[in-house]
């Protein structure tokens, strides 16, 4: 490793740590300013204010609020988010079974953006001003612009309602259960376990929520592999491979696709964390018991503290990603070092 990527990267850590502190100080000081008061919305109205009292107690919730953050602060380095105010277990348990689901999901839906988008972004770039640059363009805009949950409803409407091919909620059907957790992802532990059952059921449950995620965002990656490519196509190189008489789809998709990848990959890494984050729509529309989920249960039960841990477990995933997409990107690039 050169001495100025070693900097690079140093630099990059040390700014996330006040990134991370801001996002921290922002979920502790939101979620207090917000109207009500969560003992009386768990304890409902009729509770006396002995009950009331001993709900804050058990909480620290009458503790004074520099006191309630530096408790925060701290249980965040230990990776501890507090317990449930409905369930009575710890937040990180919840988040330890939920979110498997959430990371399976975006796996998924990854792959399609990444398959649909990127080779549909060099193959219109390749036929430029061409018809079917046209309709791929229109097409990109066109998905990008559907509401997530619209797409879901048709196509649980189409293929599994009309057609019959495909279960439209819930990761397993009834009565299917992995043999063994390892990972948590279903279709990853039924091929490590062997169980190719539990793999097809698995899998079948996961098309269409991965479907619908994967082809909102694959019109971003077309436009954006479309415009990189474009550029990248009319470089010397370009042009010194056709001089030679190379095919032109071994000069797109290995030379030029290649040297455009790297805002590709930049895009990806933020996708990906924003889909791990921000599948709640696709999670609700399709009841799949993932992070998103349990969110929207959380809210609706006002578990005040569970809430609070799920959205800082996003925040720090958001920063984590980001951290790592940007040492990445120094590695693939030798120009960025900043």
């Amino acid at each position: 490793m050169s001495p100025a990527l070693r900097r690079y990267i140093i630099v990059r850590v040390l700014l996330t740590i006040p990134m991370v502190l801001i996002l921290v100080s922002l979920v502790f000081i939101v979620l207090r300013v917000l109207p009500g008061d969560p003992a009386v919305a768990i304890l409902r109205e009729g509770a006396s204010e002995e009950q009331l009292a001993s709900f804050r107690a058990a909480l620290g919730l009458d503790k004074p609020l520099h006191v309630q953050y530096v408790e925060f602060l701290t249980g965040v380095l230990r990776f501890d988010f507090g317990y449930s105010m409905t369930r009575k277990v710890p937040v990180t348990r919840e988040i330890k079974t939920f979110f498997p689901a959430t990371v399976e999901l975006a796996l998924a839906s990854m792959f399609v953006t990444a398959v649909v988008g990127i080779f549909s972004g060099a193959f219109a770039a390749q036929h430029r001003k061409s018809p079917a640059d046209y309709a791929i363009r229109i097409l990109s805009i066109i998905l990008y612009s559907l509401p997530i949950f619209w797409l879901g409803l048709m196509l649980q409407m189409t293929f599994g309602t009309g057609l019959g091919w495909l279960p439209v909620s819930n990761r397993l059907s009834p009565g299917m259960a992995p043999k063994e957790v390892i990972t948590g992802l279903y279709t990853i532990d039924a091929i490590l376990t062997g169980d190719w059952a539990l793999f097809k059921d698995a899998a079948s449950h996961l098309v269409l929520p991965a479907l619908t995620l994967g082809l909102v965002l694959a019109g971003i990656f077309t436009r954006l592999t479309r415009a990189n490519m474009l550029d990248v196509l009319e470089q010397d190189f370009i042009t010194a491979g056709r001089a030679r008489g190379l095919r032109e789809r071994v000069l797109v998709y290995k030379h030029g696709l290649r040297n455009a990848f790297i805002p590709i990959v930049t895009l990806l890494g933020l996708q990906f964390a924003l889909l791990l984050a921000g599948a709640i729509l696709t999670e609700t529309t399709f009841s799949w018991p993932g992070m998103g989920r349990l969110v929207v249960d959380r809210i609706y039960d006002r578990d005040f503290t569970t809430v609070q841990g799920a959205i800082l477990f996003f925040a720090l995933l958001v920063a984590g990603i980001s951290l790592v997409v940007d040492i990445l990107y120094g590695f693939l690039d030798p120009r960025i070092r900043y």
